[in-house]
């Protein structure tokens, strides 16, 4: 019995310490439930609701028909309508859409003929999701298209997968993947900067130090970007010597949307090792914030395809915008500057972060 008497010793005081320590047990509590809520409703592999821009040249009565239907399968929602193909092309170069309509003037001229297509799809094909969407719409029956139905003639809408005609899922998921790896690691870095500083007894010698707040913290953060930055190059170079991922666009582009990006994993990173008092409550907060930017960022499923509210939590997350950024430049050969309201996110995001951890910190042992 003494064994016993001994373990269960332990065993209470493992669970009087774990009661002690408020932010483990809320984790402990919380993180199952919140997951299953939040992953339950907001991973839907039934896309819906892509975004989507029409240039209507023919603007008959046919055509204003067409487009209902298409708005009515509710598998594109839309946000836009340009007047040429061209409009169409930027828009998807600038991730702002993921299906562009193009109905051309001799519309119902081609409806009537059944010789060839009347409307053409424009698809970002960087997500073959996307792509097997589009492919679906192609097939689904509209109300003046029974003449194609019944002869088996050319289907009626015509599917032009751009920027990844091959159809090759690492084009999609590398660019994607650099975001994940870099949260994960830059994160992990300094989310235990701060607490591993206090539980060895360093920060005995940073209190006896000139060094401000945001001093120390900027300091922490520098090393880190150049290892974020060294990382990004491995993965490039790895991307394209084993998968063939391209970089069309601005190398100098790609990593100035990075250095962005890393400074502002590296500011959440110090958020939390201010927040934890051990370097278990910093990896369990990691996970915590690792999770939702795997799976609410565009990285696994359609941004577009979400439900509202889980857009908004993917917006915060300085994970979708990075991968708007890598697969706009890398990809669809997109500039920064079209696509400078991600970037400023980030700015602002690595900012407000910084200035929220340098408030939070206290040079002091407790």
């Amino acid at each position: 019995m003494k064994p016993l008497s001994r373990i269960m010793a332990i065993v209470k005081k493992e669970v009087r310490q774990l009661r002690r320590d408020r932010l483990t047990f809320g984790m402990v509590v919380g993180l199952p439930v919140i997951q299953m809520l939040l992953f339950g409703y907001a991973i839907n592999t039934d896309v819906r609701h892509l975004g989507t821009a029409v240039a209507n040249q023919a603007g008959t009565h046919l055509s204003r028909q067409f487009i209902a239907e298409l708005k009515q399968t509710q598998v594109v929602e839309i946000t836009d309508f340009v007047e040429t193909a061209n409009d169409l092309d930027a828009l998807l170069r600038r991730g702002e859409i993921s299906i562009g309509v193009f109905i051309p003037r001799d519309f119902d001229r081609r409806v009537g003929q059944q010789s060839r297509a009347a409307v053409q799809l424009l698809v970002d094909g960087t997500d073959p999701t996307i792509l097997g969407v589009a492919n679906q719409l192609r097939t689904m029956p509209f109300g003046f298209d029974s003449a194609h139905r019944e002869t088996g003639a050319q289907q009626l809408i015509e599917v032009r997968p751009f920027y990844n005609p091959e159809r090759r899922s690492p084009v999609n998921i590398i660019p994607g993947l650099m975001g994940v790896i870099l949260t994960m690691t830059m994160i992990l870095f300094t989310a235990v900067a701060i607490v591993r500083e206090r539980e060895r007894g360093n920060l005995e010698l940073l209190i006896n130090t000139p060094l401000s707040s945001t001093e120390l913290m900027v300091g922490k953060v520098i090393p880190y970007i150049v290892i974020g930055l060294l990382q990004l190059a491995l993965i490039l170079g790895v991307g394209r010597l084993l998968f063939d991922v391209p970089v069309r666009g601005s190398v100098l582009d790609l990593y100035l949307a990075a250095s962005a990006f890393v400074a502002a994993n590296l500011a959440l990173g110090l958020l939390i090792s201010t927040a934890a008092t051990t370097q278990f409550q910093a990896m369990q907060m990691m996970v915590f914030i690792l999770l939702p930017s795997i799976l609410l960022s565009g990285f696994m499923f359609p941004f577009d395809g979400m439900p509202t509210f889980a857009q908004y939590i993917g917006e915060v997350l300085p994970n979708t915008h990075f991968i708007r950024l890598t697969r706009g430049i890398m990809l669809r050969d997109a500039a920064l500057t079209e696509m400078l309201a991600d970037l400023l996110y980030l700015i602002g995001f690595t900012v407000i972060a910084m200035i929220a951890a340098a408030l939070r910190f206290t040079k002091r042992l407790d």
